[in-house]
């Protein structure tokens, strides 16, 4: 088999990326319910809006879905997106815990580290999804 082949072996359809989407979804909002009960058994205050679910599921669901189009735009761009996506993932990361950093007054230190757990827990489920429905070789 040729290398044009090869790549072409391993492109899935429209249907198994959104269904991995979805997939992904699922399992980082229940990852998060997990943390954000938690945060709330262990001292965050029970009014901190980012732990409700209709709060964090609808930031999941946006995060997983505009990092699947970034991983597309990485995968059809770069000449080594391999290279790319191991260093922008976790610096995507790290400025995506900037705003959580911001709540610190209204969730303290529980409540803003359950965020920050939430972030990487979305980041690695969708980087887990991404690379089986949308590889990036």
């Amino acid at each position: 088999m040729s290398l044009a082949s090869d790549a072409v072996a391993v492109r899935r359809g429209p249907l198994a990326v959104a269904g991995g989407l979805l997939a992904a979804i699922v399992v980082a909002s229940a990852a998060d319910t997990v943390l954000a009960l938690l945060a709330l058994a262990v001292g965050a205050p029970d009014d901190f809006q980012p732990l409700k679910a209709p709060s964090y599921i609808f930031l999941t669901a946006v995060g997983i879905l505009a990092g699947a189009i970034g991983w597309a735009v990485v995968r059809k761009v770069s000449k080594d997106p391999q290279a790319l996506v191991r260093w922008l993932v976790p610096t995507l990361v790290v400025i995506s815990f900037v705003p959580d950093f911001l709540l610190y007054g209204d969730g303290g230190a529980t409540g803003v580290g359950a965020l920050l757990l939430m972030h990487v827990s979305v980041a690695a489920t969708a980087v887990v999804t991404y690379r089986k429905v949308m590889p990036l070789s």
